[in-house]
């Protein structure tokens, strides 16, 4: 009792430090987190808000131009004049000051439907923006999806090479007691200690690459702290075995959000040919405005001034020949066209073939994980089996090391066989445009 109530103490006044609890993740706090607070996804977002910000009627040219004009000024001479008849007048310091304001008004009421392109054309960069954001969304997902399994596979390994030391640490117990009943070498006793040395060092140096698991967690959900240590609610890497290729190429020929940016960049290109072909069209712009001015003068006939009115008008023009240059303008924007439309099969074209090649490797993969399965089973036995003999003496040190390390391998082969298929699970999900039902 005495015992507890002075490490109760020392804890209150901070003597003895308080470890501070892991926070621990699931995928869905993952992805949140990192939709929050990426610092990448935050430009986008950005981005997409300046698109957004510039669909006005105003920016369009719908909305007439006012502006607001002041100058207040003077001057301050000396002058001779010389008479004609002879004799001269001389003045000095004539100081005249002037003032004027004014407000003005234009408004182009017709540029070959340049305005009402316009406009729309602004509409699709606002969705662009927004596809834009949605891609870089999707492929943030995807690669926290793949960083968070990827943590869980070095810790799935850091699991094997703790075991793996469990089995050395036995071994040598086992060679230990042998030699001090004489029925064994010091020779055996001093192979086990470098066994199980060696896979010390193996955990050792896995720490490295764990941590960097971790960090690179951190980094992509954007947290403060990116040295922070945490855990993970899930232990194992669960692969959705039910997706089918038929329902994927559907999905992507509709939902692809790469698609979807080629279809809005044909879009632009067919306006930009539009905005092209408008400045063909004749022109008329209303102006008009009131003008103020004021005057004050020191010499002459006159001692102020005062002027003011309106001015108003309309102007009508159009381009007549401009070097043909409105004939190569257009010829580049059919071209443009046309490539926009040739991107956009290319990039359908990648889409199929990535989700061929990458339906291929997750069928394959979930083959390969039965057969690492059993393939493990197997490797269980013969540990099983060759701990008992070596116990009896009837199986070599280096026999049962084989089989040792047979098992350890087995044990990675499926963690990482597992963490392929789920990588490949992701991508197919991605291309699709179904990575978002892993957040729910």
């Amino acid at each position: 009792m005495i015992n507890r109530i002075l490490i109760l103490g020392l804890f209150i006044f901070g003597l003895i430090p308080i470890g501070k609890a892991q926070k621990i993740y699931n995928l869905n706090d993952c992805i949140s987190t990192g939709l929050e607070q990426n610092f990448s996804l935050q430009i986008v977002r950005n981005t997409e808000n300046i698109s957004k910000n510039n669909f006005t009627k105003g920016n369009a040219g719908f909305m007439p131009l006012v502006s607001l004009y002041n100058q207040v000024g003077g001057t301050l001479n000396n002058s001779v004049q010389n008479l004609s008849a002879g004799g001269q007048t001389t003045s000095s310091g004539i100081h005249n000051q002037s003032l004027y304001s004014s407000v003005s008004m234009s408004w182009t009421l017709f540029e070959g439907f340049n305005v009402q392109t316009t406009y729309k054309k602004l509409n699709e960069l606002g969705q662009l923006g927004t596809l834009n954001t949605q891609l870089s969304v999707e492929y943030l997902v995807a690669d926290l999806i793949a960083a968070y399994y990827n943590f869980i596979q070095q810790v799935q390994i850091q699991i094997n090479l703790k075991y793996a030391i469990k089995l050395s640490k036995e071994r040598l117990r086992i060679d230990e007691e042998r030699y001090l009943l004489g029925s064994s070498s010091k020779l055996e006793v001093l192979q086990s200690r470098v066994y199980l040395n060696a896979d010390s060092s193996r955990l050792s140096k896995h720490y490295e690459t764990l941590r960097t698991a971790q960090v690179k967690l951190n980094e992509l959900m954007g947290v403060e702290e990116i040295a922070n240590e945490f855990s993970l609610q899930d232990s194992s890497i669960l692969v959705n075995p039910d997706l089918q290729f038929e329902i994927l190429s559907e999905h992507a020929m509709l939902k692809n959000t790469g698609l979807l940016i080629s279809k809005k960049n044909q879009s632009l290109s067919t306006y930009d040919y539009q905005l092209v072909m408008s400045r063909t069209y004749p022109y008329l712009n209303l102006y008009s405005g009131y003008s103020f001015s004021r005057n004050f003068y020191e010499t002459g006939t006159y001692t102020n001034s005062l002027t003011h009115g309106i001015n108003y008008g309309i102007t009508f023009g159009v381009t007549i020949f401009d070097g043909f240059n409105q004939k190569r303008n257009l010829s580049n924007a059919v071209v443009d066209i046309k490539n926009k439309e040739l991107k956009y099969q290319e990039v359908e074209q990648g889409v199929k073939a990535d989700l061929i090649t990458l339906y291929n490797a997750y069928s394959n993969h979930l083959r390969l994980i039965k057969l690492e399965e059993q393939n493990l089973q197997t490797a269980s036995e013969n540990l099983e089996i060759a701990l008992e003999k070596y116990k009896l003496g009837s199986l070599s040190g280096i026999e049962l090391r084989e089989v040792q390390k047979s098992l350890l391998d087995a044990k990675e082969s499926l963690v990482s066989v597992q963490y392929q298929t789920k990588l490949a699970e992701v991508s197919l999900q991605l291309i699709s445009g179904n990575i978002m039902s892993y957040f729910k």
